[in-house]
């Protein structure tokens, strides 16, 4: 795999070739100084140019100046043929970087408070962008709850099981893995996260989905949430969503009990009786 300073000495000198490519900046992980370095992070890079039709849905120009990757998406050639005024070109190469470039019409720079740095400027802040603030991750920071979305979070997840034991009564497995990995699950990570900082403070980022859940939950703790996924036997299901509802159950009570908010038990039992009447 190529190395990070020749990745970058590629992305530049296109950008240095080309008039029409007035400033360059980067976005995530790359940018994010308190992301783990690794090889697998993406080169989330921005070019903003004076015209913007010649490099849209133009994969040939990519080709020519970046090399052939072993598969590109085209986001805005897929699904949005406006480009919704941008384009994005997303590579994979044989070496096994990713690139992925977005091309900008004539605009000022706009953030969303994500890390991102000037890596080129040939208007030197009088074109598109201007000097950036030193760039934070402050924006994927833990949450802090307040009363109403910690009670909110409780109870979609108290809630929402419903649909999970109804799908598998019906033996509608397709049902009931989708409402519980992406309609109740989210609201365990949400808890996580607080439990988190309760624990470490809310200074910090655990990651896209939870992916540093490891580092800051203890052993213990961390097996009871790997043992919440499951196969799709319904027995196994089964048990990774009682799984689910002890561990959501004591970090809820941890978490009510740091910022002194009312944990409603009496929604956690409406719900256990439930499930257990259906699987009965």
């Amino acid at each position: 795999m190529r190395t990070e300073q020749e990745m970058m000495n590629m992305i530049l000198d296109v950008a240095k070739s080309d008039e029409r490519i007035r400033s360059v900046s980067m976005e995530g992980s790359r940018a994010n100084p308190a992301a783990i370095k690794d090889q697998y992070q993406d080169y989330d890079i921005s070019y903003y140019v004076t015209d913007i039709e010649p490099y849209f849905n133009n994969p040939e120009w990519v080709i020519e100046h970046f090399g052939n990757p072993l598969i590109m998406q085209m986001p805005e050639a897929m699904r949005w043929p406006d480009g919704g005024g941008h384009f994005n070109y997303m590579m994979i190469y044989p070496d096994g970087a990713r690139l992925d470039l977005t091309v900008l019409p004539p605009q000022k720079y706009s953030s969303n408070g994500e890390p991102s740095v000037v890596l080129l400027d040939k208007d030197n802040g009088t074109g598109f962008l201007s000097p950036l603030p030193k760039p934070t991750d402050t924006v994927y920071h833990i949450e802090l709850p307040t009363e109403l979305y910690y009670y909110s979070c409780c109870n979609e997840f108290w809630w929402c099981l419903n649909n999970v034991i109804k799908g598998i009564a019906r033996d509608e497995l397709p049902y009931a893995m989708n409402m519980l990995n992406t309609v109740v699950r989210p609201e365990l990570h949400r808890m996580i996260e607080w439990y988190i900082g309760t624990q470490h403070g809310f200074d910090f980022s655990v990651g896209k989905d939870g992916k540093y859940f490891k580092r800051y939950l203890s052993p213990e703790i961390y097996d009871e949430y790997t043992a919440t996924y499951s196969d799709s036997r319904y027995e196994n299901i089964w048990a990774s969503v009682y799984k689910m509802c002890d561990l959501f159950h004591t970090l809820a009570l941890t978490v009510a009990e740091h910022f002194k908010f009312e944990y409603r038990q009496n929604e956690e039992d409406g719900m256990r009786t439930y499930m257990k009447m259906l699987k009965e």
